[in-house]
C-alpha cells in the first residue's frame, strides 16, 4: 500500500517538522519503514553526502568502512571537510569537482558502503520503524529547508530493510529523489536499457528504477515537466509518485489512477499526500481546499515560481 508526502514552502522553515507530521497522519499505509528527502537552504558550498554502513558509528567495523570512503575520494581529488557518525549512517561534507556517478560507484563498489543521497542541498534519511521512530534517532524536526518528500513503507515483495525503503536517491545523479506508491511491471526491460547505457542501481526496487530514468533525462537537458510527462507514457503499471530536485517537486500518476494521491496548494505553501489525513496534520481542525489529480496527469511546482506567486 505505502504511503507518500511531500512540501514546499515560500520561505526556509521547519521542512523536517512538518513531514514528520505528514508523514504520521498516513502511517497506517506502511509500518515498516520511513524515510525523508530534505532540501537544505541554497548553502552554495561543499556537497553532502550521506552513507548508510550497517552498522553502529561507535564499532571498528565503521572506522574501517570510513577510512575506505575517505581514501577513495581522495583518490578522485576531493577533499572531505568534515564528517560524523551518525548512528550507522556516516555524514560529510566534501569538496569535489568530478563527475558524481564515477565517485559514487568508486565508493560503493570499493567500500562496500551504501550511499544514501548526494547532492548540495539534499539529504535522505531513512530507517526501520515509524516516522517518530526516525526523527527520535536522527532529530528531523531540527531540519530546516524549502521542501522535501517522505514515505511511509508496506513491504510486499521485498525484505524490510533501510535499503529497500524510500526516498530513493537517483544512484549517481545529484541532488534528485522520489517516493512511489505503486508497482512498475516494465520494470526489468527498462533497467536493462539503462545498464546498457552503464547507469548503475543498488536494489532490485521498481522506485529506484524511477529514480535514475527520470535523472538520466534531466541530465541529458529535458525539464521536469517534460521527463513527468513521459513517464505516464512509458512507465507501465499503477503509480503515483513525487520526485523532487534541487528547486522542485513534481508527480505523475498512471492512467489508471490506481493509487490515491491529494494536493493542496495554500498560503505559498504545497502540500502532497495520500491521504487528506496527511495534510490535516498541518493544519489542525481546518476545513482544507484539496484536490486529487487527474487520472494519467503530472504536475511541478518550483521554488521560483511558487515565490512569486504567494
Amino acid at each position: 500500500m505505502c504511503g507518500i508526502s511531500g512540501l514546499m514552502l515560500t520561505q526556509p522553515g521547519d521542512i523536517g517538522r512538518r513531514l514528520v507530521q505528514m508523514l504520521d497522519g498516513v502511517q497506517h499505509r506502511g509500518p515498516d519503514s520511513t524515510g525523508f528527502a530534505v532540501y537544505h537552504e541554497d548553502r552554495g558550498g561543499p556537497l553532502l553526502c550521506r552513507i548508510y554502513l550497517g552498522c553502529p558509528g561507535d564499532s571498528s567495523q565503521a572506522r574501517a568502512y570510513r577510512d575506505k570512503v575517505l581514501a577513495i575520494i581522495a583518490n578522485h581529488g576531493g577533499k572531505v571537510l568534515n564528517q560524523r557518525f551518525e548512528l550507522e549512517h556516516l555524514r560529510l561534507e566534501l569538496q569535489y569537482q568530478g563527475e558524481v556517478k564515477a565517485l559514487c560507484y568508486d565508493i560503493e563498489n570499493g567500500a562496500g558502503v551504501e550511499i544514501l543521497s548526494m547532492g548540495a542541498c539534499l539529504e535522505i534519511i531513512k530507517s526501520v520503524g515509524s516516522a517518530f521512530e526516525v526523527d527520535r534517532a536522527y532529530n528531523l524536526s531540527g531540519y530546516r529547508g524549502t521542501h522535501g518528500i517522505g514515505h511511509v513503507r508496506l513491504a510486499t515483495e521485498s525484505v524490510v530493510d533501510v535499503s529497500r525503503s524510500h526516498p530513493f536517491w537517483a544512484y549517481g545523479f545529484n541532488d534528485v529523489a522520489i517516493v512511489h506508491n505503486g508497482q512498475i511491471t516494465n520494470y526489468h526491460k527498462m533497467k536493462r536499457q539503462l545498464e546498457k547505457k552503464g547507469l548503475q542501481f543498488r536494489t532490485d526496487n521498481d522506485s529506484e528504477l524511477i529514480a535514475v530514468y527520470l535523472a538520466d533525462k534531466l541530465n541529458a537537458g529535458r525539464t521536469l515537466d517534460e521527463v513527468l510527462e513521459e513517464s505516464v507514457h512509458e512507465l507501465d503499471g499503477t503509480f503515483s509518485f513525487l520526485v523532487s530536485t534541487l528547486d522542485a517537486i513534481g508527480f505523475a500518476k498512471d492512467v489508471l489512477a490506481a493509487k490515491p494521491m491529494v494536493v493542496l496548494e495554500r498560503d505559498g505553501m504545497i502540500a502532497v499526500a495520500s491521504e487528506e489525513v496527511s495534510l490535516q496534520r498541518l493544519f489542525p481542525g481546518e476545513s482544507l481546499s484539496t484536490y486529487e489529480p487527474y487520472p494519467g496527469t503530472f504536475k511541478t511546482w518550483h521554488k521560483s515560481t511558487l515565490a512569486r506567486v504567494a
